[in-house]
């Protein structure tokens, strides 16, 4: 199989050295070289990624072509691009729809939507489809769990619910910052705090059928230091930000949806 990435982030490199490390029979890997350093560093791993030296020599190469570029930037790299008729593509793109793309493209192609996770690229990463794509599920089941969305609503979802990556960070930066404060070192405050939530999200993955409520209780014991720390992330509004940040998200993927071809920022 010939695969293309056309965009070279870090999305791009974890799904391409997943794949590398994988089992599937892939031939050639074309990446373009809108990121140098990247496009060098995943040629430099295997013989089998080339640099190509344009987005349509990407297309021209490629069994399955990936977009894996900026929103903004999509319809300026798009357009002057000639894809075969029932050509697969893959989009990574989130904000983007199908109606938007298949626009761009001009050409009716095979499309479908995926949303990898970075952690793809050591196998135990989560991706989400839309609509349902045999291919594509065969792609990324090796670099972790596959979930296939039903309607376009629920792609959004997981969608917004992928946006979380950068607030759990932030989480664990606040903390980490309230622990130097109290004389402890970055590096040991970082190291506590990655150990913690590395078990933590060991047990929620080993108890899947189990709610996040029920651990949070079995967690917390009643009037313990767990369950004081969240009593007050509470009734400071910490759920209720949460939501607010959610649903923000997912209006903005409702209204991408809804906004004319020509007027897609």
């Amino acid at each position: 199989m010939r695969l293309g990435f056309i965009g070279t982030g870090v999305i791009t490199e974890a799904v391409v050295t997943g794949l590398l490390a994988s089992d599937i029979e892939i031939s050639e890997i074309c990446v373009t070289e809108r990121n140098q350093t990247i496009s060098a560093r995943l040629a430099a791993g295997s013989d089998r990624v080339q640099i190509c030296k344009s987005a349509q020599a990407v297309v021209d190469s490629s069994e399955l072509v990936f977009l894996a570029i900026r929103p903004q930037d999509a319809q300026d790299v798009l357009t002057p691009l000639l894809f075969s008729q029932g050509q697969h593509v893959c989009s990574l793109i989130a904000t983007l729809t199908h109606e938007v793309l298949q626009g761009w493209i001009n050409t009716p192609v095979r499309l479908f939507r995926a949303i990898p996770l970075p952690s793809v690229a050591r196998h135990y990463g989560v991706t989400v489809l839309f609509p349902h794509d045999p291919q594509g599920e065969a792609l990324f089941a090796p670099l972790g769990r596959v979930v296939s969305a039903g309607t376009v609503e629920e792609f959004d979802a997981f969608a917004t619910a992928s946006a979380l990556m950068g607030t759990y960070f932030g989480v664990m930066e606040t903390a980490s910052g309230w622990m130097q404060s109290k004389g402890i070192v970055q590096q040991d405050s970082q190291g506590y705090l990655s150990g913690v939530f590395l078990g933590l999200a060991q047990a929620a993955s080993e108890n899947s059928n189990t709610s996040f409520e029920t651990l949070r209780a079995d967690h917390s014991t009643p009037a313990g230091l767990n369950a004081q720390l969240y009593d007050v992330f509470s009734e400071a509004g910490g759920p209720d930000a949460l939501k607010a940040g959610l649903d923000s998200v997912m209006r903005r993927l409702a209204k991408a949806r809804m906004i004319p071809l020509g007027e897609v920022e």
